[in-house]
């Protein structure tokens, strides 16, 4: 088979050598401003695909990410309060005594110019992050480091349960969640309805009845299907033995605490309080004044 070269056409070949003959500088000129518009259009593609790309990536933060957003917040503005009080944080003092509790070896001691008054193992915080349903709140459950003064002490202390506690609860039983306020009943798919009377949550039946409602650790008020969150200072928010014979509370919420689940203690199981055995809590109770400092690392 043969292969035969292209013919070139004389008449175009000649305009084209006149072109650039008489009018080159005209024609590179034209060359130009094609190869610069040409460039310019990628500039302008590249430039259009990264706003979008930055757009797409705002609104999957804003529409789809929220959760994500709210705790990383919550978690920058609990490093930045941990690193002032690190950095404010003093010397121990040499002529009275304080506490220091590791993080990492979950351990506590009480000294007094070097010598241990008392020691023993706690548990810390978990450091988990628990996100509720839509991103309205995020919890960090981790025990904050620095320093902290012993504020006040307790004996028999009663644990008020924070909204986190239900949320968590409603999760490990795979059930919803649902508020009762004060003044605002809550009907009920039987006919009855939940409401407070006095300091405590009450079911009133349709035949009139009425039958107050207990709650504890891990047996709270389930209503059609959801865990019932009462009311902040009702009978039903207030648990006892949980936070075993003696409470040391820091401020913030945060306090050294007896437990009713010794076995946890040693380990970084919390929700960001230090935990101990209660008959260790209560030697620390006996031996430690208000205003120790107490120094978390």
């Amino acid at each position: 088979m043969d292969e035969r070269a292209p013919v070139e056409n004389p008449k175009i070949t000649a305009n084209v050598a006149r072109f650039f003959g008489h009018s080159g500088g005209a024609a590179i000129q034209i060359i130009g401003i094609l190869l610069a518009l040409t460039a310019a259009s990628i500039a302008l593609l590249v430039h259009t695909a990264g706003v979008r790309f930055r757009r797409d990536l705002a609104r999957l933060a804003l529409e789809d990410r929220l959760e994500v957003l709210d705790s990383a917040r919550w978690r920058v503005a609990g490093s930045e309060r941990m690193l002032r009080d690190a950095e404010g944080a003093p010397e121990p003092p040499h002529d009275r005594p304080y506490l220091v509790i590791s993080l990492e070896e979950r351990h506590l001691w009480y000294k007094q110019r070097g010598a241990i008054l008392f020691s023993t193992e706690v548990a810390t915080g978990s450091g988990k992050t628990m996100v509720e349903e839509g991103g309205a709140s995020a919890w960090k459950f981790e025990t904050p480091r620095g320093r902290l003064v012993v504020q006040s002490k307790e004996e028999a202390p009663v644990w008020a349960p924070p909204d986190w506690h239900y949320v968590e609860q409603s999760r490990k039983r795979g059930l919803g969640l649902t508020r009762l306020e004060i003044g605002q009943p809550l009907a009920v798919a039987d006919g009855s309805v939940i409401t407070v009377e006095g300091n405590d949550v009450v079911r009133v039946l349709p035949d009139g009845r009425r039958n107050v409602l207990q709650a504890t650790d891990g047996r709270e008020i389930v209503v059609d299907g959801k865990v019932l969150v009462p009311p902040l200072g009702t009978t039903q928010r207030r648990y006892e033995g949980v936070l075993g014979t003696h409470r040391l509370n820091m401020g913030d919420g945060y306090a050294m605490h007896g437990t009713n689940q010794p076995e946890t203690v040693g380990r970084a199981v919390s929700h960001g309080c230090v935990r101990l055995r209660n008959e260790d809590i209560a030697k620390l109770y006996a031996m430690v004044p208000v205003g120790t400092p107490v120094y978390i690392y």
